[in-house]
């Protein structure tokens, strides 16, 4: 593996284990992007009739079912399986662990 790969690979690793510890934690995320587009009618609906509170729990719940599914897209692509993502991270230890 090329340097070139293996910097790209890091890169995504370091991508999808944010992405995991973001969908385990059940507290706000400390980083927020405003605004987000939605469909106005799902916007305008869900504020009829729940509320405002309803209105964003939904709307992050469909971020974080694109995030999940986008995610399971990148690890397929850089890493295609587990035990290559095992090697992966056993070669960056090695890395560091170089003086």
């Amino acid at each position: 593996m090329d340097e070139q790969e293996f910097e790209k690979k890091y890169i995504d690793l370091k991508i999808l284990k944010s992405i995991q510890e973001y969908l385990k934690s059940e507290t706000d995320s400390s980083t927020a992007i405003y605004p987000i587009r939605v469909p106005e009618e799902l916007l305008y609906q869900k504020l009829r009739s729940h509320g405002a509170e309803d209105a964003d729990f939904v709307i992050h719940q469909i971020f974080k079912l694109g995030l999940t599914l986008w995610s399971e897209q990148l690890f397929s692509s850089t890493f295609g399986n587990e035990g290559s993502l095992r090697e992966f991270i056993k070669l960056v230890k090695n890395r560091n662990k170089k003086p």
